[in-house]
This record gives C-alpha cells, structure tokens and sequence, in this order.
C-alpha cells in the first residue's frame, strides 16, 4: 500500500489476524498502512513499553514464526530474523499515542472502525441465531420446514472462512491466552 491509497476497510479487513485466540495485526502489516517501515513501529513501541501490556501487544513465538515464513514469500534477504509483533485492537489504539503523524491518527482510527465492524457482523449473526430460536419455539410445529431452512442458512453463515488467517494455537499459546 502506498501513501495515496485510500484508507478502506477493504485495504484493513485483510490484515486481521486470529492469533492466540484474540483478532490482532501484524506489526509489518501496520506499518504497510501507516507508510512507514516496520523497524519505525517498533522502535516507537520499544521507547514505550509500559503502553503495551501483553494484552496489548505481544510477539509471535517460533512455532508462529514458522507458520509465518510458510504463509508469505520470503524477500531477497531471507525474511525477518525477528518474531513479529501481533497488536490487539487495544494495543492499535495505543498506538495512537505512540505515532503522532496525521497519516497514522487517521490509519488508527480506520482500524478501529475496522474491529467495530468486525464485532457488528458477529453480533448479527448471533442475534439472528437467537431470533430463529425463539421463533422455533413458539412456532416448530406450524414452521418447521421454514425454520429448517433458515438453520442451514444460519449454520453457512457461520461456517464462512473468517477473515484473514487462522493461526492454530500451540499448547504453548494456548495456556498463555488462558492467563
């Protein structure tokens, strides 16, 4: 992404990673949007750590690191030789204290619009899960075919590919994630 591309959700959404359980970003996939190199992002969250709990921010363990490499082409300098850091949406937030640039309040604020819109979408579904219950309930007998109909609509919806990649969790991540 360039400096002049547009700000969209289609340009985020993308980005979005599942990783230890938690929807985050790449620290390399920030910096793309901000138009800046990582190492910068970096640099600007080292000088303030005390922003970026682990619940904020943390970094890819090997195993992760691995499936990383597997992922993405590697560059002519053999990829990263550091984990990358993963940004929970609060961790984006804080950023916004940390990169004072114009290009990077409004990239942050477009990525939080980005995470809102991913929680509407699941509390649709969710919603609309609960309605057909109710529905069912006071209505099996006169509507079952319909409501049987609306169950496999429901249950492909949820089982669409979720945005973005997937990062199984490791014993490791997992015991983690659970702290």
């Amino acid at each position: 992404m360039t400096l002049n591309n547009e700000i969209t959700l289609e340009n985020i959404l993308p980005t979005i990673f599942v990783v230890r359980g938690v929807k985050a970003m790449l620290d390399s996939d920030i910096a793309a949007l901000y138009g800046v190199e990582t190492r910068q992002v970096n640099q600007a969250v080292k000088r303030n750590m005390e922003r970026f709990p682990s619940d904020f921010m943390f970094q890819l363990s090997k195993e992760e690191m691995k499936l990383l490499k597997s992922q993405s082409v590697t560059s002519r300098w053999g990829g990263r030789r550091t984990a990358p850091n993963a940004f929970t949406e609060q961790g984006i937030a804080m950023l916004s204290g940390v990169l004072k640039s114009e290009r990077a309040i409004k990239v942050n604020i477009a990525i939080i619009r980005s995470f809102i819109k991913l929680r509407k979408m699941i509390t649709q579904v969710d919603d609309l899960k609960l309605s057909i219950d109710h529905l069912r309930y006071e209505y099996d007998e006169k509507f079952g075919i319909v409501f049987e109909t609306l169950n496999k609509m429901v249950e492909a919806q949820s089982n669409k590919k979720p945005i973005g990649f997937i990062w199984p969790q490791s014993n490791e991540s997992k015991d983690k994630a659970k702290k």
